[in-house]
């Protein structure tokens, strides 16, 4: 079984904000792949996939951005997830707009929801054979264009521009194939295929 979380918040006021692709690209996987309805579950809204022959939980949580690790956590173990088989989404302020950027292990990098994913996994880290770190786990990273001279906080808050929308709905469909790539292949083989392509631009 497998676990994608995408980070972004709750309420309808934060509906396609630039801190919210990962909710945006939860809702592409489980329109492509004829998801149900979602539940309420782990403080989040909970849909079920099959990707690859494989059950898939898709995970948007609705708690705050920097709360997310719980949500995560609480899903992880009641579906015994392994720390490879899940996959967190999350928007990069470092990535120009349209390009996305996967990787098997990493720091924070500074985002919010990362760091509670990174301080609540310390304990699945640790029962993992072999163990590994809070960090080792893969995620993928859809660009959003620095804010500039806008404060990040605000700008993270804000609806995308209208020259960012077409890019960002093309990011949103690599992103999927990503995912599918990841789930028939593993990460290494999808950060060879989408990370190369999007370096060769």
């Amino acid at each position: 079984m497998r676990l994608i979380v995408g980070l972004g918040n709750p309420g309808s006021q934060y509906d396609r904000t630039r801190h919210n692709i990962g909710f945006m690209l939860i809702d592409l996987l489980a329109q492509r792949h004829h998801a149900g309805n979602f539940r309420v579950a782990h403080e989040s809204f909970v849909a079920d996939i099959h990707l690859a022959g494989t059950k898939t939980i898709l995970l948007k949580p609705q708690t705050y951005m920097n709360l997310a690790g719980r949500a995560v956590a609480s899903a992880m173990q009641f579906y015994k997830i392994a720390m490879d088989d899940l996959l967190v989404v999350v928007d990069d302020v470092a990535l120009p707009a349209g390009n996305i950027r996967l990787r098997a292990t990493g720091s924070a990098g500074g985002h919010n929801g990362l760091k509670d994913i990174q301080l609540a996994l310390t304990n699945f880290a640790a029962m993992a054979m072999p163990p590994k770190k809070p960090l080792d786990y893969p995620r993928l990273r859809i660009g959003i264009d620095p804010p500039g001279r806008v404060p990040q906080k605000t700008y993270v808050l804000e609806p995308f521009s209208s020259v960012q929308r077409p890019k960002i709905e093309a990011a949103l469909d690599k992103a999927a194939d990503a995912v599918a790539c990841w789930a028939q292949d593993g990460i290494t083989r999808a950060m060879t295929r989408f990370n190369l392509a999007e370096a060769e631009k």
